[in-house]
Parts: structure tokens; C-alpha cells; sequence
């Protein structure tokens, strides 16, 4: 048994390691980077959705290879979970049983999270504790809005699947507390969000408190990452639709 529980503490930190526990300490090193710079945080900008070459088609070719292989680490702890007794499939809910529960639930999560956190953003840049977020760089291309939508879902995905998922499932089964997974997995989401500044790690990790209980009532995955997908492509293709021509 003691065994058994070390090699879930090594994979746990592997899976991380290689997926969003290295975004967390690249976040927080962005930050350090951002407070040891002259001017407060709220003059600094963080960009998303950076274009990665002059090159319309090469960019293209980047932008799909980076979503691409961000998705492999979602094979990778789902196959871990599927190495397990039971598919993890239904560890996860993630079936077509309840269509419009996931589609209704997701919506729902969208909105109770969505309006306060443009309140929490907006409040901490007049603070100075935040950045100011730059959605989308990408040119306007007709590709862009497709590869906006396409990263927001394997945002959405990603996260979803391993801080909620397949973090919650392996630290119940560490015999974690369930207060002390809901802090974990929140405190993770709050942690590679830290580039944006303070208040991208206190709204990140609000979201990831709900997001946890929220799997634990209804064991289902769907929701969130349909409430995920649907924030960022307002925030992803928004920002571009408004802002292609400067903000």
C-alpha cells in the first residue's frame, strides 16, 4: 500500500512537472521579473495568443504544434488514470450521457464566474496589483478567430482535466482532505496565472475553489471545461475583434 501511494505521489509530481506545476514556476519567476521592473504592475503588459512568426502560414504552423502537443499531457493523464481499476472516462464524466446538463452547467459556471472576475480584474489594475492582460496577438489573418477558439478549448481541456480531474482524483486517493484538495487545486490554477500580477492569482484561484467543488458534487468534467472554453473565447476573440486595429 505504501508503495502504491509513492508511486501516485511520483507520477502526480511527473504529470506536473511537465504540464502546468512548470507554467506555476514560470509564473511566479514572470512576476518577480514584472515587480523588479520600475513602474507599477498595471503599466506592464501580459500578452497571450503571442504571434510567433512574421510569416502568416509558419505562425499558423506554431500556433496549431503549440495547442497540439499541450493536448498530450491530457493523454498522458488520462492514460495514467486508465491504468487504474475503471475507465477514466467515467472517473471523469467525461461521456455524452448528460449533454445539455454539461452545456447548461457550463453556461451557468460561465457567468457566476465570468462578470465578477472582470470586476476583480479591472479593480486590481486600478490598485496596481495587475497587469493588463493582452488577449490576442495574432494578426488579422483568417485563421486567427479558428486558432483563438481552438486554443481556448485546449486551455480549457488542459486545465480542466489535470488540476480538477486528475489532481482531485489522485489526492483523494493520497487520502488528501477534501478542504486540502480543493486548496491544492485552487492554489495550482492561482499559481501559473501569476504572471498576470496579484490579482490573476486571487481570481484564478476563486474559480478554482468553485470549479472543485463543483466536480466533486457532480463528478463531471464536461461543465467545466464547456464554462472554460466559453470565457476564454469571449476573452480571446473579443479582445482580437476589438483590439486588431490597436487598444
Amino acid at each position: 500500500m505504501r508503495n502504491l501511494a509513492v508511486r501516485r505521489r511520483n507520477e502526480l509530481l511527473l504529470v506536473l512537472g511537465l504540464s502546468l506545476g512548470q507554467s506555476a514556476i514560470y509564473s511566479l519567476v514572470s512576476l518577480i521579473s514584472k515587480l523588479t521592473q520600475p513602474g507599477p504592475l498595471s503599466s506592464q503588459t501580459s500578452a497571450l495568443n503571442v504571434s510567433r512568426s512574421v510569416r502568416p502560414y509558419f505562425d499558423l504552423t506554431y500556433q496549431l504544434l503549440d495547442i497540439f502537443f499541450a493536448l498530450v499531457v491530457v493523454g498522458l493523464a488520462y492514460h495514467l488514470l486508465g491504468r487504474d481499476p475503471g475507465k477514466p472516462r467515467l472517473v471523469l464524466g467525461l461521456d455524452l450521457q448528460r449533454p445539455w446538463f454539461d452545456l447548461g452547467g457550463g453556461a451557468a459556471l460561465a457567468a457566476l464566474i465570468g462578470i465578477p472576475g472582470l470586476g476583480l480584474y479591472f479593480g486590481a489594475r486600478a490598485l496596481g496589483l495587475n497587469t493588463e492582460v493582452s488577449a490576442s496577438g495574432l494578426p488579422d489573418l483568417w485563421w486567427s478567430v479558428p486558432v483563438l477558439i481552438l486554443s481556448a478549448v485546449q486551455n480549457a481541456v488542459l486545465e480542466e482535466v489535470v488540476v480538477v480531474g486528475y489532481l482531485v482524483t489522485r489526492l483523494r486517493e493520497l487520502r488528501w482532505s477534501v478542504p486540502a484538495v480543493i486548496a491544492a487545486s485552487a492554489l495550482l490554477r492561482g499559481s501559473y496565472h501569476l504572471y498576470q500580477g496579484f490579482g490573476g492569482f486571487v481570481g484564478n484561484a476563486i474559480m478554482g475553489v468553485v470549479f472543485a467543488l463543483v466536480y466533486l458534487k457532480w463528478r463531471r468534467i464536461g461543465p467545466l471545461i464547456v464554462a472554460h472554453t466559453l470565457l476564454d473565447v469571449v476573452a480571446f476573440v473579443g479582445y482580437q475583434a476589438f483590439c486588431s486595429n490597436g487598444c
